[in-house]
Order: C-alpha cells, then sequence, then structure tokens
C-alpha cells in the first residue's frame, strides 16, 4: 500500500486532491499537514512514500522543507505543488531536492504518472 502526505494549508485544496487521489487509487492511505510543523510531526509516525508539498505555508517555506525532509529520508518522493506555472519556480524546487514540481491547475492528469513511479512503479 503506498502512503501520501498532503502538505497545504488551504483544506479545500488539500481535501480535492485526497478525493482526486481515492478516486484514481482507492488502496492510497492519505494524511494530511497543513504547515510545516505538522508535515514533520507527521512524517515521524507515517512515513509516507510520497508527498504532495505546497511551496507556500504559514510557517514554513515549502522548499526549504522539502530539501530538510529529503536529507532526512532519500527514498521519500516530494512533488512541489505551485499555483505558478514559472520557470523560476521549477528551478527552485530541483534546487531543493523535489523530484517533481508541478502546477496545481494542471496535475490531476499526470497523477497515474507520478504515482507509478513509486517504490514498486
Amino acid at each position: 500500500m503506498q502512503k501520501i502526505l498532503i502538505v497545504d494549508d488551504n483544506g479545500l485544496f488539500r481535501k480535492a486532491l485526497r478525493e482526486g487521489l481515492h478516486s484514481q487509487l482507492p488502496s492510497l492511505i492519505i494524511s494530511e499537514a497543513k504547515n510545516g510543523e505538522e508535515a514533520l510531526q507527521t512524517i515521524l509516525t507515517f512515513l509516507p512514500d510520497l508527498i504532495f508539498m505546497d511551496i507556500q505555508l504559514p510557517d514554513r517555506n515549502g522548499l526549504e522543507l522539502t530539501q530538510l525532509i529529503k536529507g532526512l529520508y532519500p527514498d521519500i518522493k516530494v512533488v512541489v505543488l505551485t499555483s505558478y506555472d514559472l520557470p523560476e519556480y521549477r528551478d527552485a524546487a530541483f534546487h531543493y531536492k523535489a523530484d517533481h514540481c508541478i502546477s496545481k491547475n494542471s496535475f490531476m492528469p499526470l497523477l497515474p504518472l507520478i504515482l507509478s513511479e513509486g517504490p514498486d512503479g
């Protein structure tokens, strides 16, 4: 079973993403965090395979949090989500060790591709 962590301060977006993921792959185990501190605590107990990380969080920079997570847990895949599909954001995401960087407006059709790169994919 693949475990996913959604880190985003927007509750409606987390809910939409959770429902979208479950509609595509009902067997996923999904947890959520609304900020960076909650994400770090959740990772300790939940140990996800994949994290969807918002760039802008209320208490932390999502890029710096991504780099911290990848340093501590290099096997966890991190997909950075941004509202702005700009080359600078993509470059920054990869600089901070993200595995993918995707616009929130366009990534739902890409979910099967991202999820297929999991531990068994």
